[in-house]
């Protein structure tokens, strides 16, 4: 799974290591949750979904890079269960 990260202009030192701790928290949150929906299709396998992380908004979102098949698999579910706290 690939991280999108979408900030303000002028990047510090303070915010770069907040999102590196998120991402931490993050993967396996999100881990957990392809592997209960999806895993049967991938194997395993989830190089193929992106994720927008919106710092501005505090929204995770599924990339539109992410398989069609995918996305309409879990879109909905994700917005309920990864946002609900993520931040």
């Amino acid at each position: 799974m690939k991280f999108n990260w979408i900030l303000k202009e002028g990047k510090d030192e303070q915010l770069k290591r907040f999102c590196v701790d998120l991402e931490y928290r993050l993967r396996p949150k999100i881990t957990r949750f392809l592997l209960a929906r999806v895993d049967n299709e991938c194997n395993g396998d989830f190089s193929c979904f992106y994720f927008d992380v919106n710092m501005i908004s505090k929204r995770i979102t599924l990339s539109e890079k992410t398989p069609a098949k995918y996305l309409q698999l879990i879109k909905s579910d994700l917005e309920s269960e990864i946002n609900h706290d993520c931040y």
